[in-house]
């Protein structure tokens, strides 16, 4: 098979196709035909080695996938050969998701929604499962729940806006103005613009702050009421953050996202009722374009996702 492959950390001219060995499904494992990969930006930071989780080059980077399962290990009653299929299998671990094959459990896996493109289901999981467990059980937001999300455009941020609004709280975020309209297309209350607006100027008295910028930790807290929770996702909560919350009578959290079936079909189930879109900003069209993917991942782009087809 065709795959993305890097020798060694660096720029996104690292990033390599090659013909790598065909992986094997074990018992209760599925291979998938990737049809599309999405890119994030933890990719970028694996592939410069300051995630470091995969350990020294040679790895591969990417878990997200959409595709179709071609291969059954022993155990599998989930899916059938044939089935369509998204997932963000293995991570932290490798996935190499960059390919045109890819291995892992089946519960790693669901169906994908029959409503979403290939493009759309590929752009859903590490963000849509990231945004998810952040809101529905980090969080455990209420209906009435007043949260603010700093990234309300990015790739989880506007995922995580529609998942907080499906739960019936009350929405603001953090954006480019120029994004305000798409951004109330989708639900959200009210739109602040980050560049010349502050938000700790413009509420308070929340019961939830979701950084996914990062840096806004301290002033995040004052924003919160009693018992308020801080979840920081790109950088984490450290422990002077989380002894200041403590002090102040709220929470603070960082939070590293995992494969999760639960999640895959809440997701699944929100898009197949109408209250979770996707957005992709770009797709692009073979795995050889990875390092274009990676440099516009890292230049700052429209919002929502950015994909790779695997023709």
């Amino acid at each position: 098979m065709r795959g993305v492959i890097q020798h060694e950390v660096g720029p996104p001219e690292v990033l390599a196709v090659e013909e790598l060995p065909d992986p094997e499904p074990i018992p209760t494992e599925v291979q998938v035909r990737v049809t599309v990969a999405g890119v994030n930006p933890v990719d970028c930071k694996a592939r410069t080695g300051r995630a470091g989780f995969l350990g020294a080059p040679p790895f591969r980077v990417g878990w997200d996938v959409s595709g179709v399962v071609t291969k059954l290990g022993a155990g599998v009653t989930r899916f059938r050969v044939g089935d369509e299929v998204f997932g963000m299998p293995w991570f932290p671990r490798q996935a190499g998701a960059y390919g045109e094959l890819v291995t892992a459990p089946s519960r790693h896996f669901d169906h994908k929604p029959g409503v979403l493109s290939h493009e759309e289901a590929g752009a859903l999981p590490l963000a849509g499962l990231t945004a998810w467990q952040i809101v529905i059980e980090t969080i455990n937001l209420q209906a009435g729940d007043d949260v603010l999300i700093h990234g309300a455009a990015g790739g989880v941020g506007h995922l995580a806006v529609q998942i907080a609004k499906a739960r019936g709280a009350n929405v603001v975020g953090t954006a480019r103005i120029e994004q305000a309209e798409w951004l109330a297309e989708l639900g959200i209350d009210r739109t602040i613009d980050h560049r010349a607006e502050r938000a700790a100027d413009l509420v308070g008295d929340l019961d939830a702050v979701i950084d996914l910028v990062g840096g806004y930790g301290e002033e995040a807290l004052e924003l919160l009421c009693p018992g308020g929770i801080l979840v920081t996702a790109p950088s984490g909560a450290g422990e002077g953050l989380a002894e200041r919350a403590r002090e102040l009578g709220r929470r603070a959290t960082g939070f590293l996202v995992e494969p999760d079936p639960v999640g895959l079909a809440g997701l699944r189930h929100l898009v197949e009722v109408g209250k979770l879109q996707v957005r992709v900003d770009r797709a692009f069209d073979d795995l050889a374009e990875a390092p274009a993917a990676h440099r516009l991942a890292e230049a700052g782009h429209g919002g929502g996702k950015i994909v790779l087809r695997v023709p």
